[in-house]
């Protein structure tokens, strides 16, 4: 089992920056890769960032340049920087920690962001 606690979220004009963490409790054996994902209404869920267990990191197109993943073993947790912020960024920021053994994935309890034009 892991849980997933997240802050950071909030409101910020076009353009501002925001830092959302991740931390992780529990179970860590097998995990193979940590990142965010986002919903905003009426959309589906969309990756937002991944960070693997080697450290390879992957972005979408839409957040490329603007949003970076880091983590800190020693505090189990796991960053999302998110710069140069747009209208279309808001939505809920989901957490995410996927495990190998067995098969799952497990989820924070998401943070809402929203940036005002």
């Amino acid at each position: 089992q892991v849980q997933l606690v997240e802050s950071g979220g909030g409101t910020v004009q076009a353009g501002g920056s925001l830092r959302l963490s991740c931390t992780a409790s529990g179970s860590f054996f097998s995990i193979t890769a940590m990142g965010w994902y986002r919903q905003a209404p009426g959309n589906q869920r969309e990756l937002v960032a991944s960070i693997i267990s080697g450290g390879s990191t992957n972005y979408p197109d839409s957040v490329k340049g603007r949003f970076t993943i880091s983590r800190d073993n020693a505090k189990n947790t796991v960053y999302l920087q998110m710069n140069s912020l747009k209208p279309e960024d808001t939505a809920v920021y989901y957490c995410y920690v996927r495990k190998r053994l067995p098969p799952r994935d497990y989820w924070g309890q998401g943070t809402q962001v929203t940036v005002s034009s």
